[in-house]
Order: C-alpha cells, then structure tokens, then sequence
C-alpha cells in the first residue's frame, strides 16, 4: 500500500488547486481511479445556506521580474508563490507599491506561506522572508497573474457504498489546497484507500459515505443537499484530515462527545498499542464544524496526526514530501479500518437466558472438566459477556467494563449466536 499511496501522492502534488477550477477537476479524475467517486458540479452563484458559491477561479501562470531582470515567485516552480483566488494583474510598479502584495513569514525565513483569498477579490505574491530581504527598493518591478475569475462551478465528489441496512457511517475529507501534503494530500489518499478496504468487506451491516470536497464551502454545499438526510441515517462519522505523518494520533470528538463516533474511536485508540490524544470539539479545525454545527450537530468526530496549526510547517512550503510519511499514511488508514471493524461488530445483545447463569456444557461452550484451565480466559470473557448481554448494553459497554478490546470478543458472539444463547437487543 505505502508504494501505491507514494505513486498517486507524486501525481497529485505538483497540481495547483483551490476551492473551484481545473486543477480541482484535475485532481478528482486522479483519485477517480482509486474511489469511484460521483462528481457533482455547483454553479457559481448558489446560495447554500448563508453562503454562496463563489466564481471559478483558474490560474496559469504568475511571477514577478525584478529590475535587475531576475524573475522571482515563479508559479510554475511553486504554486504558492500566488495568493490563491487572486485576480489577474499585469502591471510595472514599485517597490512600495509591491510591498503590500508580498506575504512572507518572519518565523520561517525559509518557508513560502500560503495564502488565499476565496472572496475578497486582491491579488498578491508569497515570497520567503530570505528572498523578500534581498529584493531592491529601487526601481520597477513587473507582475504578472494570468488567472481568470468567471462564473462557473465548485466541484465535489461523493460515494455511497451500500450495506445490509442504511444507517451511515461518515467519512469526510477535503480537496483543495494546493501543493501542500499532510494538510491536503493526506486527507483524500488515506480516505481512497480506506474504501478499498471496506469495499472488499464481505458482508457491511452499515452503508458508508464518503465525501471529498473543497473545505468548508463544498461541504456547506453538500449538507445544503444532504443535510436532512443525514439527519435521519448518519449513525457515525470522521473528517479525515492531517493524517500523513509519523506523529502520535489526535482524536477530536464530536460536540455530542459521546457519540458512537467517540466511543469507538476512543476505545480502538486505547488498546492499539498506539501513543493518543484526546481532545474534545473545538471550532478551530477543518469541516467538523459544519457537521457540527447547531442545526446539525451530527456526530462527527476527526483524527489527526500532527494537527492543523500545531506543527511549524502547517500552510507553508514546508508542509511537503518530506515531511509526511507514506508508513504513516498506511497506519492511519489501518486504525481508520479498525473503527469500521468494531462498528461493525458492535451491537446490542440480549441474553435468552436471564434467570441465572446458561448451562454452557450441554451446547459445548465450556472447556472439558479434564482440562479445566484450557481457555480459561476466554471461558471468563464468554461469562462476562453473557451476564451483561442485558439487551442494553452494546458491546463496548460491555467490553470497557471488563478491560478488553470489543475484538476479543468477535468468536464468541459467533458461537453464542450460533447455539441460540443471544439475540440482538434494542438498536443503538
């Protein structure tokens, strides 16, 4: 998996995108061979709650020719070297009249910010704070942005892979920053190989979303169409987002906070053997809020590796191949299938037999008297289990009150089922 993520990670990074355009478009047909995802086309001018879809925005070319001749914040070398959604411009000026142009970042004198400016029409240049102290104050300076901003389209792409019944589980992520990799990339690749896995599941009790938009704004868009929907099915969701690097994982709850989102989250993280933060909803983040927002409040949670506007690099040059791992990408998408194996397996249970203990002999669920230590341990779970099959308790209740993982606790559902002893209880 690590190679295959490598090779459609080095495919996507060089594409300039935003929240609209041809690079966007571009980078949905490139995941399209991994996700088969439905692209839906918005047009400019939608309302969508108290938003609108803004004009598309696409970009060609952009630099700066100093007066020496050197040519500076070449596009075609970074892309974010041009303020995002800036306007087209084509003019000789100053210095000082350049100045108010140029973002740059004193802390990271070797980093290229990123900056956009999805609906404020300006335009501007992001420059290392190096290269910014080297520039001339004298003299013309020639800038150059061959963008267009007309009506068009804000894209976005969703998949529905159907289970056994339509309650939904969730999986979110956002396409639209340019050349930046555990802030973008990271997001879209762990999710389209995560439905790889869930695709080749034999049996799903659950149907599965997944969503990959441009942040905020394409999701409002989305939620302005699915929104009640989602209402009614969502059982449980996750926004996948600065999930590529090697970083201990962050779990952000929902607002609700004990959501079945939370608990199977928090429950897998405890017994994966993996270093773990929790952290409860907060409004600083990524598309969670929309989720989460008071008329939804859907229960929508979000785990990170190093989290937005945690790490140094974050929306900046440094956020790059280098400093993601491709491990780390196949881990996080391997504890993100750990949170879809124990919703699947999770479940209320009803004991038939409530009065007193069931004779476990007699359906050859108790180890033979010659041996009485053999499986003692899973003699043990087996009882646990069963006393507090109460028709209440799902199964990581019952897995949290003896200290175990819900997953050693899949056979034997399967032999309890089997010899009749349980039955499903009320639905969660």
């Amino acid at each position: 998996m690590e190679k295959e993520i490598e090779k459609y990670f080095d495919r996507l990074w060089p594409i300039c995108r935003s929240i609209t355009g041809n690079g966007l478009r571009e980078s949905f047909a490139i995941l399209q061979e991994i996700i088969p995802l439905n692209l839906t086309e918005v047009p400019s001018g939608t309302k969508v709650f108290d938003w609108e879809i803004p004009e598309e925005w696409n970009i060609t070319d952009a630099y700066i020719i100093c007066p020496d001749g050197k040519k500076i914040c070449d596009f075609k070398v970074n892309n974010l070297h041009v303020v995002n959604y800036s306007v087209p411009v084509n003019k000789e000026i100053t210095y000082d009249e350049l100045l108010p142009h140029l973002h740059y970042m004193l802390q990271l004198p070797d980093a290229i910010p990123y900056i956009a400016s999805y609906y404020k029409p300006v335009w501007g240049f992001c420059i290392s704070f190096n290269e910014f102290t080297a520039l001339s104050k004298t003299g013309t300076y020639k800038v150059v942005i061959d963008s267009s901003l007309k009506k068009g389209n804000l894209t976005y792409g969703d998949l529905l892979l159907k289970g056994e019944t339509d309650e939904e589980i969730l999986f979110s992520t956002y396409l639209c920053h340019p050349s930046m990799a555990n802030n973008e990339l990271s997001g879209p690749l762990v999710a389209a190989f995560l439905y790889s896995k869930i695709a080749a599941l034999k049996h799903r009790k659950y149907s599965y979303r997944f969503i990959i938009a441009p942040e905020t704004i394409g999701i409002i868009a989305y939620l302005s169409r699915y929104g009640e929907h989602l209402l009614k099915n969502l059982k449980a969701g996750y926004v996948l987002t600065c999930c590529g690097d090697d970083a201990p994982f962050v779990y952000k709850r929902s607002k609700k906070s004990n959501s079945l989102a939370d608990r199977v989250a928090e429950h897998v993280l405890k017994y994966s053997g993996n270093k773990y933060e929790l952290m409860n909803f907060s409004v600083g983040g990524s598309d969670e809020r929309q989720y989460c927002s008071p008329g939804f409040n859907l229960p929508v949670g979000s785990m990170t590796r190093s989290m937005y506007q945690r790490y140094k690099e974050y929306h900046t040059s440094l956020d790059n191949k280098s400093f993601i791992s491709f491990a780390a990408m196949k881990q996080t998408t391997e504890v993100y299938f750990e949170f879809v194996k124990a919703l699947e397996l999770n479940d209320v249970f009803k004991n038939k037999i409530q009065f007193c203990e069931p004779q476990l002999g007699k359906r050859g669920l108790y180890p033979s008297s010659a041996d009485p230590m053999a499986n003692r341990e899973n003699t043990h779970n087996l009882m646990h289990f069963l006393t507090y099959a109460d028709g209440k308790s799902d199964l990581i209740d019952i897995a949290e009150k003896v200290n175990k993982p819900l997953f050693r606790f899949e056979e034997i559902v399967d032999k309890v089922m089997a010899a009749g002893l349980i039955e499903k209880g009320a639905a969660l």
